[in-house]
């Protein structure tokens, strides 16, 4: 089946910002669409992701000339091509030379990301295959007999750069490692995010919440938002533990923190609201990873994303020597969904395991491509969401097909991110006996 039509158009975001979709029609008359999230804390290897900059319309954060490159030279370039719709691999790489940069800055990653994002999903309307099953069999060519559903992390407390509060580190989130499915994991998940809100209120503090869906109170330090999060775990009626029913995971998003010239960590919000002296409030790398370790000892973390900034490579190093037979270290701002970069993450030992991000990259193929690299070399990959997120389900499918066992989406609220969980579900209940919820064993350290 070929290409009959592509149009791109502008759309919000969860943020109320614009973002770009796009929809394409196939020569049977079968169409799909798709819309691209857009992140605020970005990493310097990123795909562009291209704005107007026109101060007159949205702040500068319009995406015309994103959908004016789909509509306008993408369009014509791939129907001129008359390639199969199915043919994933042939269209995204026709798209990346076409752009012709490394980091598709001259079309925008999230131009041509959207089309990628159609022309999956359009194929497996074509195929009649639910899209997890399409990603896994036609594009990825897994071709698995069962199918892994993720196991969630979510984040219900935002700091850094998600909200406006005096916590540095960007994320704080509940693993129901307890689970037995993916049901029984968004009603654990649930429970212990209202009784989180409860025990904030009952403390006197906002329980306004980030870009996430997260609470953003303003509390001191990391150190307290985990105590505020085990207490939750236990108000619920849950025992909060690694081998229990609920995990904690962060995101500290340390390369918000860290000064390329003086090579050190500021954290910056707790010292301009002098909650912290610069004693504590600045650190070396040594000191950072001797600080996530006491965290770590101290609550029931399983998981630490971003630990260390994106060109600390020694530190990441240092840190998976130090922490990754026990710990999940996740890679974000570092590798930004890269093949290329995870490639050299795996010679360096940097981490054991990598953040999925679409529009980091900016290719459904290129996404694939760094997930089974990933797992080739036994590293854990956590498919995620950006913070101006969509109503598109598009990575709880991605999830699915390319059994990464984890999929890290958002809080327990918010539709945006929702949409992800009751899609999760629905899978779920559709696959049966061919569906596999392996919770904690999805991480490959020793427990």
């Amino acid at each position: 089946m070929k290409i009959k039509s592509i149009r791109s158009y502008e759309v919000l975001d969860s943020r109320g910002y614009p973002t770009v979709a796009c929809e394409i029609i196939a020569t049977n008359g079968m169409k799909a669409k798709a819309m691209v999230p857009s992140g605020a804390s970005t990493g310097e290897r990123e795909a562009i992701e291209l704005r107007d900059n026109d101060k007159k319309r949205y702040m500068g954060k319009g995406v015309l000339k994103a959908v004016e490159n789909v509509n306008k030279i993408i369009a014509p370039y791939l129907i001129k091509k008359n390639i199969n719709i199915e043919d994933q691999n042939a269209i995204d790489k026709e798209m990346i030379k076409l752009d012709g940069t490394n980091n598709k800055n001259k079309f925008g990653a999230n131009a041509i990301l959207s089309v990628s994002m159609a022309i999956t999903k359009l194929g497996a309307l074509i195929k009649n295959k639910p899209l997890y099953k399409y990603i896994n069999e036609d594009v990825a060519k897994l071709n698995s007999k069962t199918y892994i559903l993720p196991l969630p992390m979510l984040n219900v407390i935002n700091g850094g750069a998600h909200a406006d509060n005096t916590i540095d580190f960007q994320e704080f989130m509940f693993i129901p490692v307890g689970a037995k499915n993916i049901r029984q994991a968004c009603q654990i998940s649930s429970e212990c995010f209202h009784n989180l809100a409860k025990l904030l209120k009952t403390k006197g503090f906002n329980t306004s919440k980030g870009d996430e869906g997260g609470f953003a109170p303003l509390l001191k330090n990391a150190d307290e938002a985990l105590s505020f999060m085990t207490d939750a775990i236990k108000l619920a009626g849950y025992k909060p533990g690694v081998k229990a029913d609920v995990a904690i995971a962060m995101d500290t998003a340390c390369s918000e923190l860290y000064d390329d010239v003086n090579k050190k960590y500021f954290f910056e919000k707790a010292l301009k609201a002098n909650i912290i002296d610069k004693k504590n409030g600045i650190k070396t790398t040594d000191e950072m990873i001797e600080y996530l370790d006491k965290l770590t000892k101290k609550y029931p973390i399983i998981s630490i994303e971003d630990g260390l900034a994106e060109n600390d490579w020694d530190g990441w190093i240092k840190y998976t020597k130090k922490c990754g037979a026990t710990l999940q270290i996740v890679g974000d701002d570092i590798y930004c969904t890269n093949p290329k970069i995870v490639t050299d993450g795996i010679k360096k030992k940097a981490s054991n395991s990598v953040l999925i991000k679409l529009n980091q990259i900016g290719t459904v193929t290129e996404t694939i491509e760094t997930i089974k690299l990933a797992q080739k070399n036994g590293w854990t990959c956590v498919v995620s969401h950006r913070s101006g997120e969509t109503e598109d389900t598009f990575i709880a499918d991605l999830a699915v097909g390319m059994n990464t066992g984890q999929i890290k989406t958002g809080s327990m609220s918010r539709s945006e991110r929702i949409a992800k969980y009751n899609r999760l579900m629905e899978i779920e209940d559709e696959l049966k006996n061919n569906g596999k919820f392996i919770g904690i064993k999805s991480f490959n350290i020793k427990i």
